[in-house]
């Protein structure tokens, strides 16, 4: 079987090896006569994955003491309702950076729980960015700043993070662990697992501890960081299998080398881009120096060729290149495991379009 190319913004390629290690234990779990999925999330050969994933995402971060991962459910989507719940109390302000769809998203969830001030707002902007430091507009005494680092839809991503006196969350998920950054700077962390980490049904939270201690004890107990923190991500069932991919992707990235992978994915990213520059056929949709290196958003002179485009890339073996259903064109997603010679495939078929379609 030939794998395609796929440029699907989540669920997303996974590492080869990674899908081929478990397709090799899938029914027979290290000698145990059973599958993984199948076995009690208590029991000694889950531990040891739960312990692995958890390491493996401490080292990759350089995490310190303080800071406690945590493996959740519920996708991003969640934890734009579950911070609010914890770290914004009554009579509190809140701040929110609207870079695009995703931002605001969770700025709609935000609003339902308590007071939010819209630091700066570029969602509407075309083309597609992220905010300057300059515009940014914090408030005296917020309870906190949330950021959206890459907006997967719009293909805008923060190259550089603003300091804030506030506490720093951040919805990461589609780019976290794509490049090294200063963890220190942020107190939360979190990212649907989908994308760069492994495949859906986890969610990474990384948070420091002091922050989660401060919650509200009226929360209900599932929606509360300290629960977690205090169970390992044991409360309830985890997502086990998920968590398990999760571990063996970040055993694959740390043989890579985090610096090695952003320098190959701003590589991919770069040939992209150049194409797309290149050609008076092809528009990139995000400012240049908001481009992101994980989604590369671009557009074609009508509809109809963005459609004939997607349709007869997908026949020649490289899927999902359609563009967000909110606003169309054409989206490559090129994640950490997606292989550059699908990238150097996708410049080749471009050129090669635009020639019978110029």
């Amino acid at each position: 079987m030939a794998r395609a190319f796929n440029f699907c913004a989540g669920p997303a390629v996974l590492p080869l090896e990674v899908l081929q290690e478990a397709q090799a234990e899938l029914v027979d779990y290290q000698g145990a006569g059973m599958s993984i999925m199948e076995m009690s999330h208590r029991g000694k050969q889950y531990d040891a994955v739960h312990r692995e994933a958890v390491a493996n995402i401490r080292e990759l971060l350089n995490l310190t003491d303080d800071y406690a991962v945590l493996f959740l459910q519920g996708g991003a989507s969640l934890q734009f309702a579950m911070a609010p719940m914890n770290f914004l109390p009554a009579g509190a302000t809140a701040d929110y950076i609207n870079s695009g769809h995703w931002a605001s998203a969770a700025v709609k969830q935000a609003r339902l729980l308590g007071n939010v001030n819209i630091a700066a707002d570029c969602e509407k902007d075309i083309p597609t960015r992220v905010p300057e430091l300059s515009e940014l507009h914090f408030t005296p005494g917020a309870a906190y700043v949330h950021i959206t680092s890459n907006e997967t839809i719009s293909g805008a991503q923060w190259k550089v993070f603003p300091k804030t006196q506030a506490p720093l969350i951040c919805d990461m998920s589609s780019d976290i662990l794509s490049r090294p950054i200063d963890v220190q700077n942020f107190a939360m962390l979190y990212a649907g697992a989908q994308k760069n980490l492994g495949p859906s049904g986890v969610t990474l939270v990384v948070l420091r501890k002091d922050l989660a201690e401060k919650a509200a004890k009226t929360i209900p107990a599932m929606l509360r960081y300290q629960t977690h923190i205090e169970n390992d991500s044991l409360y309830n069932t985890p997502p086990c299998f998920s968590v398990y991919i999760l571990a063996l992707t970040m055993r694959w990235l740390k043989r890579f080398g985090l610096e090695n992978m952003f320098r190959r994915n701003r590589e991919k990213a770069a040939l992209l881009y150049a194409a797309i520059d290149g050609s008076g056929f092809y528009r990139g949709t995000a400012k240049k120096e908001c481009r992101s290196d994980m989604n590369v958003t671009f557009r074609l002179p009508t509809v109809e060729l963005e459609e004939r485009f997607c349709a007869e890339a997908s026949k020649a073996g490289m899927s999902q290149l359609k563009g967000h259903r909110v606003v169309g064109g054409v989206r490559a997603s090129i994640y950490n495991a997606f292989p550059v010679e699908g990238v150097q495939a996708l410049v080749a078929f471009m050129r090669e379009f635009e020639k019978r379609n110029g």
